[in-house]
């Protein structure tokens, strides 16, 4: 997906982009993304004094396996977009001065969105999904999902450490 930077600030209103996208790249080196659906923009581009300013929201729907119960579930995206744009460099030299504000300096007159669309999505990934928040996970001794049942095993855990005190109490 491509802007031209001359077009739209020559048109003085905003432009409407609005494209679905292959969503490939996202499951490179993600494990817990069992599939994806494509990349869906609702993102409009305006003119305003040197620069250019997409805005609006990037969605995809995901599949992930539970970090905890590793049950498959599905989660839709809803990420929030804005990137500014400017070919000038004291433009984009004024805003590093602004810690709040990042300006992108193209050297030319076509910008492709697509890394910054992904760059976005790849920050909203959860680094540990969960089908809900309550998950109970996997049991560690036999493997049942507590979610489902539970298994009756005995889960207390004594830190190695503190080991020998348990036999002191046992005499």
């Amino acid at each position: 997906m491509w802007i031209q930077l001359k077009d739209i600030m020559a048109k003085g209103q905003p432009v409407a982009i609005r494209e679905s996208l292959n969503s490939e790249t996202l499951l490179k080196g993600r494990k817990d993304i069992l599939s994806a659906g494509p990349i869906v923009t609702d993102l409009e581009a305006k003119a305003a004094s040197d620069v250019v300013e997409v805005t609006g929201r990037v969605s995809v729907e995901l599949e992930f396996g539970c970090s905890r119960c590793l049950t498959p579930f599905k989660q839709t995206l809803n990420i929030p977009f804005r990137e500014i744009f400017t070919s000038k460099p004291e433009v984009e030299a004024q805003a590093s001065e602004d810690e709040d504000e990042i300006v992108h300096l193209v050297c030319e007159d076509k910008v492709e969105l697509n890394p910054y669309i992904e760059e976005n999505i790849q920050l909203e990934l959860p680094l540990a999904p969960v089908c809900r928040e309550d998950c109970k996970g996997l049991c560690p001794e036999c493997g049942t999902n507590r979610n489902e049942r539970d298994c009756g095993c005995k889960n207390e855990r004594i830190d190695p450490r503190l080991a020998g005190l348990a036999d002191f109490f046992n005499s």
